[in-house]
């Protein structure tokens, strides 16, 4: 996650382009390779032409085999180069798309960048916009910087004239696309912004579906949302009228310049104008020749101007994956992926520990199968210290130990397959209830059914343990999610629990329930460690360390 600013910095459209670049370099060579054959086709138009106006033309079958050959090396060189440029364009995505996943899977608290639905954005449909760049923008770039060049020169063996012509019309391109980039790059930035938060509102109001039906919110909500696509739709639109505008005003200019070099060249042959060429009059060969280089002259600076939208596009992409590198939070401890239950004692010990947040925490030694409740006003940090216990987080000072190893990378996943863990704030999976209560692990799903008392939450959701939840458990109640995190935690029968405010918001009735279910794990010989504010829990427990003041 390394970051430098919201603008896109190089150091970041180095790492955009890293993995295409090879691919990338062969696809601008190639573009240009083909632009430069047309004025060898230029030629053998013009001198085959000029001698049959002459009188003396070269073999007509060896004339239209060479301009044949030119032409099927021209395609040849443009297949390459097109192939070359979308194997860059699928490496470069792939490679961000990856990137974006494997940082947000490892990220060990949310995202300062925005929500789900902004990253689920960036890296779907906004990466998609790098496409256009490095198929369209890029070639096109190269061609700009030789083809017009070479051209000019030729052009100039012949006739100044046309020369000037060049000259004159050539940079009133480039400077009206500079001015349009402008205003196109702020329209797509607001464009790209825009996404992200119509993909957030959309996750948001896709997870609380049943809460807005029984609400009778239907209405509002689709009202609010058709709001925000329709402000979307403006944008959009926005973009795409300056992109229609610019190819416009980039026609006409090119049209213009084509149509002097056409004008010049058939009053020179008509002997209506005698000047513009060098020592006398101009050729028909050389006439033709110019005719024919006239439209190549402008064509990659239209093809430039086609593809400036793309470019405006991609900077706006390039500046939000910025933002996401620049967004940084701790990472998950930890390699990722299965691990063996760390061997050992269940036991913890916090020594000198300063939380991520800056928190000093006190020595914490809790033994295996004792209960323990963190009790303190809020902010003191009992949450941060779970979560250190948990392996969910590693301190900025100190040392976490557990099962009598320093608490690290190389042994977090294992010690956290001894866990049971219920957070604060229920969260799930987009899946059936079986499979977030399972995880996938080995354990006993009746008992934990029963141990949390949530057979009648099951048999009132519509499909059972297949109903799916969404991720804050649409269709549960505060208490009922409450409950199922603690089947959760104890399905696999856990060596040690770790619950965040487990009776917090909770009805007497349910909050006894909770209890009961830690206490009996407890009475199993789990090891049992509580963060509350409910002064009946913790003395439940069989000590109680107090947490200082808020810092």
């Amino acid at each position: 996650m390394q970051g430098k600013n919201a603008k896109g910095s190089g150091g970041d459209a180095v790492w955009l382009m890293r993995p295409g670049r090879a691919s990338l370099r062969r696809a601008v060579a190639g573009s240009v390779l083909a632009g430069l054959v047309w004025p060898l086709q230029a030629a053998v138009v013009a001198v085959t032409l000029g001698g049959l106006l002459a009188g003396n033309a070269p073999a007509p079958l060896i004339a239209a085999a060479g301009f044949a050959v030119l032409g099927l090396l021209r395609a040849a060189l443009a297949l390459w180069a097109d192939t070359h440029a979308q194997t860059a364009a699928e490496l470069i995505v792939t490679h961000a798309r990856a990137g974006i996943i494997a940082s947000e899977a490892g990220r060990g608290a949310d995202s300062p960048f925005g929500g789900a639905g902004s990253i689920a954005a960036l890296a779907g449909e906004k990466l998609d916009l790098l496409v256009p760049y490095v198929t369209r923008y890029s070639p096109a770039r190269a061609r700009v910087m030789v083809l017009p060049i070479v051209i000019f020169v030729l052009a100039l063996s012949q006739s100044w004239a046309v020369a000037a012509v060049f000259l004159v019309s050539g940079p009133l391109i480039p400077v009206f696309m500079a001015l349009v980039g402008l205003a196109a790059k702020e329209t797509s930035a607001r464009q790209m912004a825009e996404m992200g938060t119509l993909n957030d509102l959309l996750v948001e109001r896709l997870s609380a579906l049943v809460d807005i039906r029984l609400l009778g919110a239907g209405d509002t909500v689709l009202a609010g949302f058709a709001t925000k696509a329709g402000q979307l739709r403006h944008r959009t639109m926005a973009v795409l009228r300056i992109a229609f505008l610019s190819s416009t005003v980039l026609e006409l200019f090119a049209a213009i310049g084509v149509a002097m070099v056409a004008v010049y060249v058939g009053f020179s042959l008509l002997g209506l104008l005698g000047f513009g060429a060098w020592g006398g009059a101009i050729s028909p060969e050389a006439g033709i020749f110019l005719l024919l280089l006239a439209p190549e002259f402008y064509q990659p600076l239209r093809d430039l101007g086609t593809a400036w939208h793309d470019k405006a596009a991609a900077e706006a992409v390039m500046a939000e994956l910025a933002a996401w590198r620049a967004a940084k939070t701790a990472n998950l401890p930890g390699t990722g992926g299965r691990a063996a239950p760390l061997p050992g004692p269940a036991s913890i010990m916090l020594r000198d520990c300063v939380t991520p947040d800056g928190i000093a925490l006190p020595d914490i030694q809790i033994a295996p199968g004792e209960t323990v409740a963190l009790v303190g006003p809020s902010g003191a940090g009992k949450t941060s210290a779970l979560r250190l216990m948990a392996g969910l987080s590693l301190p900025l000072a100190g040392q976490v130990v557990v099962a009598g190893l320093a608490l690290t990378d190389e042994v977090a996943d294992n010690w956290r397959a001894r866990l049971g863990w219920m957070p604060q704030a229920p969260h799930f999976m987009q899946a059936s209830l079986r499979q977030n209560l399972t995880l996938g692990r080995v354990g006993d799903l009746d008992g934990a059914i029963t141990s949390a008392a949530i057979k009648g939450v099951i048999a009132g959701l519509p499909q059972g343990l297949n109903t799916r939840l969404g991720e804050t458990g649409t269709g549960l109640s505060g208490g009922e999610a409450r409950r199922v995190t603690l089947a959760r935690a104890l399905y696999a029968a856990p060596d040690v629990i770790l619950a965040d405010e487990p009776t917090a918001n909770l009805d007497a009735a349910t909050a006894a329930l909770v209890t009961k279910a830690l206490l009996a794990a407890a009475a199993r010989g789990a090891t049992l460690v509580v963060a509350t504010h409910d002064p009946a829990l913790a003395a439940r427990m069989g000590r109680v360390i107090r947490f200082g003041v808020r810092e």
